[in-house]
């Protein structure tokens, strides 16, 4: 039976270029190191590689939201630290003031009361990357405001955030609030009128009432000493979801790289196998092309 010359060209043509894509697609591998560079390659390990990448993703996500939520509550624990400080000194000149002294010493202490205020006024409204730290949720609102008398001395705060927490989500399954609770924002305004108190009554010179401040101020010390427990307890929480997010990137990886990573020894010697079948064909081809009606006919 005859075959027409041009089936043999045809053949012959599709086999090179066969063969020319193989050559193509080896060598990117060999290039690249990667065993898929198009669906068709794998159609089952793309869709496994792209679920994988979905949630690799995700725990990108998570390890942002982790990195925003440890510095929101260092800024919160950091401010609560010197908000702390305050506390202690104000409960030292507490003590000495509810003893027998002097009208200039009392005079003395209110002064430094006063001072120990407006610094606790302006740590209570501190900002962190523009939002106010202890305004809750209402975080454009300034959360402490203050009412002077006519010398521009403190006369009284109200707080003027909300009690809400937000959360931050630190996997599918679990979320954490960075901020300080609703009752640790109230108490910070309670400790501010307690120090306006205990400097009314040194000022005075009513050792009573200053005893009577004494107390108050340590029941504040008490929510200081519970926040900062607390935002403790949460930065540590959040270091080790930071690590077991790490541990599920890496894993991940793995997985991907398992998928998608391709053998480059044996894609070598398969590229090395596929250019001499190319070059075989391409003589092949040349020699078969050269024949003409005359060798037919010999």
């Amino acid at each position: 039976m005859r075959i027409a010359s041009s089936t043999v060209s045809d053949n012959i043509v599709r086999q090179i270029q066969n063969l020319g894509s193989q050559q193509a697609r080896l060598q990117s591998q060999v290039a690249t190191g990667q065993r898929i560079t198009n669906p068709e390659d794998d159609p089952a390990a793309v869709s496994r590689v792209i679920n994988l990448e979905s949630e690799r993703r995700s725990i990108e996500q998570f390890q942002r939201n982790a990195e925003r939520a440890l510095e929101v509550s260092q800024a919160s624990y950091s401010g609560l630290q010197q908000i702390k400080k305050l506390s202690d000194r104000a409960t030292e000149i507490g003590t000495l003031g509810a003893g027998a002294i002097s009208p200039e010493s009392l005079n003395a202490y209110a002064s430094e009361i006063n001072q120990l205020i407006e610094q606790a006024v302006q740590l209570g409204n501190t900002k962190f990357r523009n939002d106010y730290i202890y305004a809750g949720t209402a975080v454009d609102t300034a959360p402490f405001v203050a009412t002077r008398d006519a010398s521009g001395d403190v006369t009284a705060v109200a707080y003027a955030g909300n009690t809400t927490q937000s959360q931050v989500a630190l996997s599918e399954s679990s979320s954490v609030a960075p901020g300080t609770a609703g009752a640790t924002n109230t108490g910070l305004g309670d400790f501010i009128n307690h120090l306006v108190s205990l400097r009314d009554a040194l000022r005075a010179g009513d050792a009573s009432a200053v005893q009577s401040t004494q107390t108050n101020l340590l029941a504040s010390e008490d929510v200081l000493v519970n926040a900062l427990s607390e935002h403790g307890a949460v930065q540590m929480r959040i270091e080790v979801n930071q690590t077991q997010q790490k541990e599920r990137a890496d894993n991940l990886e793995k997985l991907v790289s398992a998928e998608a990573d391709g053998d480059l020894p044996s894609a070598i010697v398969k590229l090395n196998q596929t250019q001499v079948a190319y070059q075989a064909a391409l003589q092949s081809a040349s020699n078969i092309m050269r024949l003409s009606l005359l060798d037919y006919l010999k």
